[in-house]
Order: structure tokens, then sequence, then C-alpha cells
């Protein structure tokens, strides 16, 4: 079965820091692009960080640069996500994602395939 599965959320401080992880499986990992999106209640989903196949590039959402670091481990099929600084408007269900095979970094969530059930995260302020 193809699936997505995060964790490391929870509640913390502002200030403070989170790794989450997202761990694939039934799937050849190292062949996709692979995001992070996160959502606030009562706002649309939106581009946190994305990584290529091969820890090339990447890219950040503007409010994330600088606080935020996404890698992947291709041999253990699971990418993160270091958060460090977070703020209380950081609080959202994050969740990760992958692009079709073959396709470079993208920003829209429309533009990935497959997604995980998500973690919530919560900075109390």
């Amino acid at each position: 079965q193809v699936q997505l599965v995060e964790s490391g959320g929870g509640l913390v401080q502002a200030g403070g820091s989170l790794r989450l992880s997202c761990a694939a499986s039934g799937l050849i990992f190292s062949s996709y692009t692979m995001g992070w999106f996160r959502q606030a209640p009562g706002k649309e989903r939106e581009f946190v960080a994305a990584i290529s196949r091969i820890e090339r590039s990447s890219n950040y959402a503007d409010s994330v640069k600088g606080r935020f670091t996404i890698s992947r481990d291709n041999a253990k099929s699971t990418v993160y996500l270091q958060m460090n600084s977070l703020k209380p408007e950081d609080t959202a269900v994050y969740t990760c994602a992958k692009r079709p095979f073959g396709l470079l970094i993208a920003v829209h969530p429309r533009d990935y395939d497959l997604w995980g059930q998500g973690t919530q995260v919560t900075v109390s302020s």
C-alpha cells in the first residue's frame, strides 16, 4: 500500500523547536520530489517547503525561510521538516506530499498527488 505517514507534531512554546518526519512506503521514495504543507483553522492549505529527489535543491515559503529546514533520507524513505524559532502563527496541521514521478519542485497543492494524514503543531505564546 502506497502511503505517507507523518509524526513529530505536538505542543511547543514560542521560540521552541520541533522536527516532523514523513515516512513513505510502497513506493521508490528516491524517485519523487517531496513537499510539506500546512493548514490552519479557517485558512487554505499553504506551501511550506519542498525538496528535490536527491536533495540537490529545496524551496521555502517566505514565512519560514531561515527558521525551517527540509531534508530527506532516501535510505530510510523519510522526509523531515526541522522547525526552529516557532511562532504562534505556525500553528497548523502539517502534511507531507509527493509529486508525480520525475517532476521538479512545485508550490501549489494541486501539483502533488499523494498526501499523508497530517500532524498537528501547536505553538503557544
